[in-house]
């Protein structure tokens, strides 16, 4: 049995624990934060080890170059994690995420020969700027919203003032999907660019800011597995961004998602391939800055055919969830493809039906919430779904869990989450009720 070390205890390493679980490996974790090192947080794991890298080590015996281990992204940059891969104890490294630290200790990895999965830095600007993005795509002709970009606020006031509302507003840096306000006046709009330019409510990432029109229509994600030059993308999915029903409230990091989305037809997914998703690969080749990892496509249907609403250089969360619990074929063998740029030699094969997360949330999340209240009812949604980790104990989101389920079609998998959803409480949790509904 093939042995799989995940450091780092947080929501991606439970993502991807439950595949290392339905694959059959042997699964160790290593954590030094005892809210996410714990058995009841991993059973699937064959150990659980609460001790800083080094030491963790130790405790479970490893030999060398005998296992494969991810990095995950908070624990990606750990400086002895880093300096015993660069010593060769790992037969292989694999990177999720595209943070600048995670980007830098890829570009560390591969100078010392190790395989990593993910980005370059200078890749994995295609969501660290939202403006770099925005100039890619005008310059490549990829369909997207008509834009401007500013660095100086007077200017942004101007030009909201002149473009009136809607009107969306974007600070240029990562801002963990909060950066973004769907300004239906233009004091909303105003109050945006304020609180941005000279408010510094998303620090540096606000500095620079993105002002685009505001696009009508259904939106779509689909996620692509990329080696630098061939792309294969996912089952679509959709994402519900918005906090309240109805699609109403402020904008969050996500409080749902179901895939495949019904209305990502054949017809649009050829439009896309054609139109944009092989485009910005040869664009990023184009400019020396070739993408392997996983490229977000965020997508607008609007009457005018296919726009891209934004990039992520990641799995996206709460997409992710339902995504994975999808796919078919070996997570490992998809990694390698990406990383050896043969990913067109490999068949990637995905379940039948449909798959639905829906996320519990801090009651006032995105604004101010209050942590620390005791969850119940876990073990009786874990029997008909998988419920994943995400702002559990320390974790900085107001989004606590993310419940997922698997059914013959979309209908099925949505009713199976939401039943799974009814046993969990907590005080002041929040939900929406109509995910894959609207």
């Amino acid at each position: 049995m093939e042995r799989l070390i995940l450091c780092g205890g947080g929501h991606v390493s439970l993502e991807v624990a439950h595949i290392a679980q339905r694959l059959e490996f042997e699964l160790a974790v290593i954590d030094d934060r005892p809210e996410f090192a714990s058995p009841e947080r991993f059973p699937m794991a064959a150990r659980v080890v609460c001790a800083p890298f080094l030491k963790a080590l130790d405790a479970l015996g490893s030999r060398e170059s005998d296992y494969y281990v991810i990095l995950t992204r908070g624990h990606a940059h750990d400086r002895d994690c880093l300096e015993h891969v660069l010593r060769g104890k790992y037969a292989y490294a694999g990177m999720i995420g595209s943070r600048t630290k995670v980007a830098a200790v890829k570009a560390a990895l591969e100078a010392a020969g190790i395989p990593a999965f993910g980005p370059r830095a200078n890749a994995a600007i295609i969501e660290a700027s939202k403006a770099f993005s925005k100039e890619l795509m005008r310059k490549y002709h990829i369909p997207t919203a008509k834009y401007e970009t500013f660095t100086d606020m007077d200017a942004a006031l101007a030009y909201v003032r002149a473009e009136g509302a809607p009107i969306v507003v974007k600070a240029d840096g990562l801002a963990l999907g909060k950066g973004v306000v769907v300004a239906s006046t233009v004091e909303e709009a105003e109050t945006a660019v304020r609180e941005m330019m000279e408010g510094h409510k998303f620090g540096d990432s606000g500095n620079t800011v993105v002002i685009e029109e505001c696009m009508v229509g259904p939106e779509v994600t689909v996620l692509a597995f990329c080696d630098g030059e061939h792309l294969v993308p996912m089952l679509s999915s959709q994402d519900h961004k918005r906090a309240y029903d109805g699609n109403q409230g402020p904008n969050t990091g996500g409080m749902g998602a179901f895939c495949p989305s019904p209305k990502y037809t054949p017809e649009i997914a050829r439009r896309c391939m054609e139109e944009i998703f092989l485009p910005t690969v040869a664009a990023m080749q184009a400019e020396g800055r070739p993408f392997k990892g996983v490229i977000y496509f965020g997508l607008m249907l609007t009457k005018d055919g296919p726009k891209v609403v934004e990039y992520n250089a990641r799995f996206g969360d709460p997409e992710t969830q339902p995504l994975l619990s999808m796919l078919d074929t070996d997570l490992m063998d998809i990694f390698q493809a990406c990383v050896d740029g043969t990913l067109d030699q490999l068949e990637i094969k995905w379940k039948d039906g449909a798959a639905c997360c829906i996320v519990l949330a801090s009651g006032g999340y995105p604004g101010s919430y209050r942590k620390d209240y005791p969850i119940e009812g876990l073990d009786d949604a874990g029997r008909t779904a998988t419920v994943f980790h995400a702002g559990t104990r320390l974790a900085e989101d107001g989004r606590v869990l993310g419940v997922t389920a698997t059914g013959k079609d979309l209908e099925d998998a949505i009713a199976k989450a939401y039943a799974a959803c009814k046993p969990i409480s907590f005080q002041d949790m929040h939900f929406r009720t109509d995910i894959g509904k609207v």
